[in-house]
């Protein structure tokens, strides 16, 4: 039986990201006070089931904002499960759930049922490890969500396009085929053209599911640079194989095995003085 708290939805101040939201400056100042971050993201005791066993167990784990935060860990270890459970993906999956704990994005539970789902997948937008352009012109696909959110007016649209094909740093290589489809791209810019699309749709987070490893090293350093630019306005949650690419994009790094967190902190420490032996085999290459 999942069990899962009635809760308040997210304000839509929150879900914005407004700066008019109470409860987000309230946390920002105490957080400046006791300086340490702003958390976007805490996840409290957190268990979550696809069936009967359990696929993360007893997760306790806060995501700064507008830093990169890796999760590492061999496969089958919850990585992406945890991921799915941030914008709540995992909803649409039959008989999965949460069986225990609390996900806060920006100080509100996102868990209960009166929660807007549509729009926190707005403010938390996903990049999928299988880039996924849709089968439309370029423009189009960057469109898309606009179009959706009720963004009409042309002159808007094509500005909006833009804005976010440079900011995903694919414009140059663009601007003169918008209308050209989507599919003509190779690999890396169709995937920096999903970044685009999430991007045009203002989230406030980004989780990306293992972004790079269908690419080939010139593809993934371009995604890499762009991750490292995007920090700034972002925060972003990303899951990887590879340990190289951790400690050259993210801020800290979270190491699951066997559905549990073992061992959470700034990447840099993590690779070259972890605390657990689980976690210093793991980077080591001893397993996994």
């Amino acid at each position: 039986m999942v069990v899962i708290p009635e809760l308040t939805a997210p304000t839509p101040d929150v879900l914005r990201g407004s700066e008019n939201s109470a409860a987000a400056a309230a946390a920002a100042s105490l957080s400046a006070v006791q300086g340490r971050p702003e958390m976007a993201v805490e996840i409290r005791d957190f268990d979550f089931a696809y069936t009967e066993e359990l696929a993360l167990e007893d997760v306790t784990l806060d995501i700064p904002a507008h830093r990169v935060t890796a999760l590492i860990g061999p496969s089958g270890c919850g990585k992406s499960t945890l991921l799915r459970c941030i914008n709540r993906m995992n909803d649409l999956i039959p008989g999965a759930g949460v069986r225990r704990g609390s996900i806060r994005v920006q100080g509100e539970e996102i868990l209960g049922r009166t929660v807007d789902v549509i729009a926190l997948r707005k403010y938390i937008g996903m990049v999928f490890q299988k880039y996924n352009p849709f089968p439309t012109s370029i423009f189009e696909n960057v469109a898309y969500g606009l179009r959706i959110s009720g963004l009409s007016n042309r002159r808007a649209l094509a500005d909006a396009v833009e804005r976010s094909l440079r900011r995903a740093a694919l414009w140059e290589e663009t601007k003169d085929r918008l209308h050209e489809g989507a599919l003509s791209l190779s690999g890396g810019q169709q995937q920096r053209l999903c970044i685009a699309r999430t991007i045009a749709v203002d989230p406030k987070i980004i989780l990306m599911d293992e972004p790079c490893s269908a690419l080939d090293p010139i593809a993934t350093a371009k995604v890499e640079e762009l991750i490292t630019d995007l920090r700034s306005d972002y925060t972003i949650v990303i899951v990887t194989h590879n340990m190289q690419q951790a400690t050259r994009v993210s801020d800290r790094t979270a190491f699951f095995y066997v559905g549990k967190l073992v061992e959470e902190g700034e990447t840099m420490k993590m690779f070259t003085r972890p605390e657990k032996k689980e976690t210093e085999d793991y980077v080591s290459g001893k397993f996994g």
